[in-house]
């Protein structure tokens, strides 16, 4: 399945853990249930890059939760990607809105939503989230309830 599918990370005896941004590094297999809907959900707790203004390290948790169409993200080829934002400098809200259009641009997801929790730093967390429902399907209107309705009942902090 690995050649047939093209995955070039997944059971690769030698990986690189780059550290500069590189969307080339997410890899996608057919998902063999595209007339289900369901939902995919990756939970990254270990995620850095840096703030683009100090080059201080930013730390976050970022939650990446789609329904696939007739692609799956391949898990060690995401891992890898997120890894590569380890030396780039962007805002908190940049990180997400790329990961979540790199993801559509490879994916072509009914629907996605990606969440950034990041740590305070200066006294004050950031939490930017950015969804996409493919237009013309019921996803569209799902985005859209789901960015209108986007955390009305916020979970308690307590120091994170």
């Amino acid at each position: 399945m690995r050649e047939k599918e093209g995955l070039t990370k997944l059971g690769s005896n030698s990986t690189e853990y780059g550290t500069e941004y590189d969307k080339n590094l997410l890899e996608k297999f057919s998902n063999k249930h595209p007339d289900n809907d369901y939902f995919v959900k990756f939970n990254c707790p270990e995620f850095t890059s840096l703030c683009p203004i100090t080059n201080q390290p930013d730390f976050a948790t970022i939650y990446i939760s789609y329904v696939p169409d007739q692609y799956l993200v391949e898990s060690k080829s995401l891992k890898l990607y997120l890894v590569s934002f380890r030396n780039h400098g962007d805002f908190h809200e940049d990180v997400i809105n790329i990961i979540m259009k790199d993801l559509v641009e490879l994916l072509d997801p009914k629907y996605i939503e990606v969440w950034g929790k990041f740590l305070p730093r200066g006294g004050i967390s950031i939490d930017p989230y950015a969804n996409y429902g493919k237009p013309g399907t019921m996803w569209e209107k799902v985005a859209t309830d789901r960015l209108v309705n986007h955390d009305m009942y916020p979970e308690k902090v307590d120091n994170r």
